[in-house]
């Protein structure tokens, strides 16, 4: 949207208190645009035993709202968060299978809960992720279609962490730094001393801080030793404490003698770890493998030659895409893929991976 088309739109924005989302109420400050902004509230269950950086993160908001005399309010989402996100991340982790929170954060918080208790005020929600947006007029039903597209940063680009989102969800979506590469983003912030302006990117789940993954999941699990075995030979080699811990192509931090080792396979049934010894195993690799629940953000269905992506990485890899029926698919990739579990969302872009068509889970 131009700014003409943004002047008569209350704007809601979802400041964190980083970087992205400080340059996102500075660019719409900018324009001339006045924007309310909110800092959603997702805290550890007991404070006392986790160590969590939201007082710093508020703090780093209100001075940006501060600055731009913005209104900033908190609206707490943590039961939502614990309710629906937690839960969805142990339904999976116990099956055996390697889900994405901050996938569902984005679809079940930053624009579910949040739109349920404030959203729904406002005409669009401005969040600072690295995506764009496109409208595509459509001759066949005299209408526009909204399109998630590709950030020009393919490192930073995290139209991957959208791609669950509803087609009504998108149509509020505003991403005012979609267009920037991350270095353009955080020379701004330098420029207009915000304080948030040298604050290191988060590198943990959406919104648990520091918390460790490991901890946030044995919080909930617990441990369940089991046997690790050689995929190849039968051999025992060692004992997992939860196959919960371990994913698909791990081979970090796995701390079994005689490695490398990769994870290869998970019998949740025995609780076997199984293991390929090696540092490039073929084992760790596939080419084709099924898809099923497929998502299209806003009801388009992709065409034979995409490119997807099965985790964040700034590779877009091409195959092709085989209809199986009932939202399942076939991806035949080009070249074999290291690393596909179980439960990762495959998500599908265009052959020129600019347009995002949703995300399907990944099927044994």
């Amino acid at each position: 949207m131009n700014v003409k088309e943004l002047e008569d739109k209350r704007i809601a924005v979802l400041l964190s208190g980083g970087v992205d989302s400080s340059v996102v109420v500075y660019e719409l400050v900018r324009q001339g645009l006045q924007p309310d902004c909110f800092y959603i509230k997702i805290g550890p269950e007991e404070q006392e035993e986790w160590d969590c950086s939201s007082e710093e993160d508020l703090e780093m908001a209100t001075a940006v709202a501060a600055k731009y005399g913005c209104l900033l309010e908190v609206v707490d989402c943590h039961r939502e968060y614990w309710d629906q996100v937690t839960k969805y991340t142990m339904d999976k982790v116990r099956a055996g299978l390697t889900p994405n929170p901050d996938v569902m954060c984005n679809r079940l918080i930053k624009f579910g809960a949040f739109h349920e208790k404030r959203g729904h005020d406002y005409d669009l929600i401005a969040t600072g992720h690295y995506a764009q947006t496109e409208i595509v007029n459509c001759k066949s039903s005299n209408s526009k279609l909204k399109w998630l597209c590709t950030s020009p940063d393919p490192v930073k680009d995290q139209t991957d962490f959208l791609a669950q989102i509803y087609d009504w969800q998108l149509e509020k979506a505003l991403f005012p730094i979609g267009h920037y590469m991350k270095d353009e983003v955080r020379q701004i912030a330098e420029r207009e001393h915000l304080v948030s302006a040298r604050r290191k990117d988060s590198q943990g789940i959406c919104f648990l801080g520091k918390i460790n993954y490991n901890d946030y999941i044995r919080r909930y699990l617990g441990e369940q030793p089991g046997d690790v075995i050689e995929l190849e030979t039968g051999r025992r080699i060692g004992e997992h404490r939860g196959l919960w811990f371990h994913t698909i192509g791990q081979r970090k931090g796995m701390g079994f003698s005689g490695g490398p080792w990769f994870v290869v396979k998970k019998d949740v049934a025995a609780n076997i770890l199984y293991v390929s010894h090696g540092y490039d195993p073929e084992t760790a690799y596939r080419q084709e493998f099924p898809i099923h629940d497929f998502h299209s953000i806003n009801g388009c269905l992709p065409p034979e030659r995409i490119t997807l992506k099965i985790r964040h990485t700034p590779e877009y890899l091409p195959a092709c895409l085989e209809p199986q029926g009932d939202g399942r698919y076939m991806v035949r990739a080009d070249a074999p893929i290291h690393g596909v579990a179980p439960g990762q969302f495959c998500v599908i872009y265009d052959a020129q991976h600019h347009r995002c068509y949703g995300s399907g889970e990944i099927t044994v």
